[in-house]
Formats: structure tokens, C-alpha cells, sequence
């Protein structure tokens, strides 16, 4: 069974059967449960050091950390039986350590995470690597080849590499969702999250003119509340004048403790490499790590096409499910988003 939830389950997943229903200690005799596919047993791959790094910071003790998994998955089991999500031990544990290990938050953020795709098919769709290839070409969104000293991958994004005429921005939001998707397979980038470096160099009133109130609310929405990861820092360079009615659009989605994790460094590589050390960063930025190359995680993406095959499209919410359960709650929102994108132009101008 794979590692992930794109092909855990999915023959229970698309014929709408829940997960929970066929592997409930409650349901069917000891005959029947004798048919039920063993899950993968989990083999904890953090080093001795991240083991107690996640015991400091995320309240994940090992010799219970089997039994938070079960109470998160009878969770799943008794309120949203019908979610369809995938119930192995290593995936659920992406969510509680997102979490801390709080059932309750974690539970929300895996609904969410489900609640996302299907309410955002333009964004998740056809959802693989294969798909959108341009962008990975065009160098958009790329990860660096070295961790940082505290173990964390940087995500570097490059909107100036966008051509919008070639695809809309909803491609590159796919292509940095997958790139997530990818990295938080790992148990170590679970622990110590992520970095985000991004390039705003060259970024023009047109290009972001694309990204309004409702497309920064929902993708917001994702990384803060709908996705197992831990965001460190955004580190934002050669952003231009115009940046500050790109950041007066999104910090109003912004958990303050995101907020604060935001550093505008301008075209000063000084105050960039007192974030993130030049020995990690490419020539562009100053390091001494080489010209920046996009290949190898091209590569290493396109290599996981089968990790993606699932149609998240096609995942089914609880029939229970309230509004205040879903992250992104419709009409309301984008009524909201569409009165604040009609105050963004003159905003934007006077920036620019």
C-alpha cells in the first residue's frame, strides 16, 4: 500500500465505502475481518535527535505514539465516517504532528485537507506531476538541493518566470501544492517544516493583478489550515513597490503567528543571509552553492507520478459535514473577495 493517501484505499474511496466501515473492530465476524488487507506498519525513520525534537516541540512521545494515531483514526471513523481519507499510521501522523498532537486540531486540519480539493477543482483536478510539467519548466517553484542548519527544505518560488498568457495561475498553484505534497512525505520535514524563499523580482502590475482576494484567501486557507506542514519563514526578495499591495491583500488571512514569520529583505542578500546561509543559497542570492538548478527536483517530482495518481476531485466529504466545517464556505466568500478585488486596482496602481 502506498506511502500516501493518492492511492490508499482508492477502490473504497471511489465507490463512496467507507474506509472506516471495513476495518471497524465493531463490523463483521472474525471470518470477515480475516478479508481485510493488513495496513503497512510503521517504521519510525527520525534520527535519535529528531525523536527528541519532536518529543520538545510537538508533544509526539514514541511509546504513545501509536495510540494517538488510533484515537485520531477512531476519530475519523466515528464523526466523519464517510470522508474516505487514507487511515495508516504514517499518514495520520503528518496531521498530528501539524498539530501537536492536539485531536481535536488535528482532526479539523485533515477534514480540511480533504475539504479543499473538492471545493477547488480548477486547482485539483487531474492532480500529478505530468500535468503541469510547463511549470515545472519554467522554473516557477523549485526546491534546493541543501537543508538549511535546521533541517529544513527552502521552497524556492520565482513568480517572475510566469508567463500568464501561457497558463493561468492556478497551474502554479497546483505545481507548488504537489511540490508539498512531495516533500512532506518525509518524516524529517514533518518535524522541521519549511522554508520558503520567494523572488519577486520583476513582478509587473499585470502579473499581479491575477493574484486577487479570492484566489490569496483560498490558497491561505490551504497552507494555514488545510495542509500537514510547518512553515517556518517566507523570506521575499527583490520584492518591488507593488509588493505592498500584494501583502495588504494577504495579511488579512494571515494567522498572526504566520504574520511574523514574514521577512522583506528587498535586494539587501545581507539581510537574506543572516535567514538563510549563503553555503545552502545559489549564486543568484549570493551563495556559494552553485547556479541555481531546477532539474534535479524536476526530476525527483515527475520520477512520483504514480504516487499521484488519484483524482481528488473525486474524494467524498461526510454527508454530515456543516459549513463551519469546511475552510473555504462558498458563495459568502467569494461575494467577500469579489468587493475586495473591486478596492484592489487603485490599490495596486498607487503602489506601482
Amino acid at each position: 500500500m502506498c506511502s500516501t493517501c493518492f492511492l490508499t484505499d482508492s477502490c473504497c474511496i471511489m465507490s463512496g465505502e467507507s474506509d472506516c466501515t471495513r476495518t471497524s473492530p465493531s463490523a463483521g465476524s472474525p471470518s470477515d475481518n480475516e478479508l481485510l488487507p493488513d495496513r503497512p506498519k510503521y517504521v519510525c525513520t527520525l534520527s535519535p535527535d529528531l525523536v527528541t525534537k519532536a518529543r520538545e516541540e510537538l508533544q509526539e512521545k514514541p511509546e504513545w505514539r501509536l495510540r494517538d494515531v488510533q484515537a485520531l483514526r477512531d476519530m475519523v471513523c466515528k464523526d466523519y465516517p464517510s470522508l474516505g481519507t487514507c487511515l495508516d499510521d504514517a499518514f495520520l501522523l503528518r496531521f498530528l504532528r501539524a498539530r501537536k498532537f492536539d485531536y481535536d486540531r488535528a482532526l479539523q486540519l485533515l477534514v480540511n485537507y480533504h475539504t479543499c480539493r473538492r471545493t477547488w477543482p480548477e486547482v485539483f483536478s487531474n492532480l500529478k506531476p505530468s500535468a503541469i510539467k510547463p511549470v515545472l519548466e519554467s522554473g516557477f517553484v523549485t526546491v534546493l538541493p541543501h537543508r538549511d542548519p535546521q533541517g529544513r527544505h527552502v521552497v524556492c518560488i520565482r513568480p517572475d518566470r510566469w508567463t500568464p498568457s501561457n497558463y493561468p495561475i492556478t497551474e502554479n498553484i497546483r505545481a507548488i501544492y504537489l511540490t508539498l505534497e512531495k516533500l512532506i512525505q518525509s518524516e524529517e520535514t514533518q518535524v522541521n517544516g519549511i522554508v520558503i524563499l520567494a523572488d519577486y523580482k520583476g513582478v509587473s502590475l499585470s502579473k499581479a493583478s491575477h493574484f486577487g482576494p479570492f484566489v490569496a484567501k483560498k490558497v491561505i486557507g490551504i497552507l494555514q489550515d488545510g495542509f500537514p506542514i510547518r512553515i517556518k519563514a517566507v523570506n521575499i526578495i527583490n520584492e518591488p513597490r507593488i509588493f505592498k499591495g500584494i501583502f495588504a491583500i494577504i495579511k488579512p488571512f494571515l494567522k498572526e503567528k504566520i504574520a511574523n514569520r514574514f521577512f522583506l529583505h528587498g535586494c539587501d542578500l545581507n539581510s537574506l543571509h543572516q535567514n538563510i546561509p549563503p553555503v545552502i543559497l545559489p549564486e543568484e542570492y549570493g551563495g556559494t552553492a552553485g547556479k541555481l538548478d531546477i532539474s534535479a527536483w524536476n526530476e525527483l517530482l515527475l520520477a512520483s507520478e504514480e504516487d499521484f495518481l488519484h483524482d481528488f476531485s473525486e474524494l467524498v466529504l461526510p454527508c454530515d459535514s456543516s459549513p463551519h466545517d469546511l475552510l473555504v464556505s462558498g458563495d459568502a466568500d467569494e461575494k467577500q473577495c469579489d468587493d475586495s478585488l473591486r478596492g484592489m486596482k487603485p490599490q495596486l496602481y498607487y503602489c506601482y
